[in-house]
């Protein structure tokens, strides 16, 4: 889906519609004053491997923050990926495959 009037919120929607499917564990870090910032869109946990999913939506990319978030995810063997509207097959695939 390539329209530029897709909103990050429904590239998360989408990403969640997967995760329930498949019954996979997952919540959304909430910002506040006490959490830190940068953290993935979405954190889930698939067959013990710590999972970081950062949503984006048409041309929109991760800031410099949330890229070293991400990069500290897969240093500690985690798995962390950026979404967007375009890569969403690329997630399902993905999904399976660690399921």
């Amino acid at each position: 889906m390539t329209d530029k009037k897709v909103k990050e919120k429904w590239v998360k929607q989408q990403v969640v519609k997967m995760l329930k499917a498949r019954q996979v564990y997952y919540f959304f870090p909430v910002a506040g004053a006490y959490t830190s910032i940068g953290v993935p869109d979405i954190v889930a946990c698939i067959k013990g491997k710590f999972v970081g999913i950062e949503c984006k939506a048409g041309t929109n990319k991760p800031t410099e923050l949330q890229l070293r978030n991400l990069e500290a995810i897969r240093d500690n063997e985690g798995i962390a990926m950026v979404v967007n509207e375009d890569d969403l097959e690329v997630l399902e695939q993905r999904l399976e495959t660690l399921l």
